[in-house]
Parts: structure tokens; C-alpha cells; sequence
């Protein structure tokens, strides 16, 4: 019997490096950066302008990344900048080549 694996995503993006973090999930990240770099998403990161993935973890569970969301939305800003430059330095949008946003 085949079983799929389902794949859930806990992403930062911002409008510019140090700018104005945003914390979420998805099972989709193609999919749902495609809408924040189209402002189709009401809300926070439409208001701020907030585009440029810089940092994502991805999990099996979707519960598993809800509580880690959860969890980071707590941390202290500087924490969240240490976490993104640890893995994601020079705070590089890691979704601008993918080809979902080809005009």
C-alpha cells in the first residue's frame, strides 16, 4: 500500500533585510509565496509589503509546525534574525528563482 507523505512548511518573510518579519504555515510554499509576492493574501503582509522568503523548515505533521510557529512567534525579534542568518546570511529570497513566478 502506498502511503503519502505530506509536507507542511514554516516560513519567515520580510520586505527587506532587518525590515519587518512575518511567521507562517502552509502545506504549499510555491503556492503561497506566489500569493504574497502578488498581494493576493489580506492582512499583515499585504499592509507591510512583506515578499522575500528568507528562512523555511519543513515537517511531516501539520501539528508539528503549528507548534513550532507558535513557539517562534514568541522568541525575541533578535532571535528571529539570528535564526534566519544562521542559515540564510545575506538574507537571500530563496523563492526568487523558482519558476512558479515567471511572468
Amino acid at each position: 500500500m502506498f502511503k503519502t507523505i505530506h509536507q507542511y512548511y514554516l516560513y519567515i518573510i520580510t520586505n527587506k533585510t532587518y525590515g519587518t518579519l512575518y511567521i507562517g504555515v502552509t502545506n504549499d510554499l510555491e503556492r503561497r509565496m506566489f500569493e504574497h509576492k502578488n498581494k493576493l493574501v489580506e492582512g499583515f503582509s499585504k499592509k507591510y509589503g512583506l515578499y522575500k522568503l528568507v528562512y523555511f523548515e519543513s515537517f511531516q505533521y501539520v501539528n508539528d509546525a503549528i507548534t513550532r510557529e507558535k513557539n517562534m512567534k514568541k522568541w525575541k525579534r533578535q532571535w528571529k534574525i539570528d535564526r534566519i542568518e544562521k542559515e540564510n546570511f545575506n538574507w537571500v529570497d530563496l523563492s526568487k528563482d523558482w519558476r512558479v513566478f515567471d511572468d
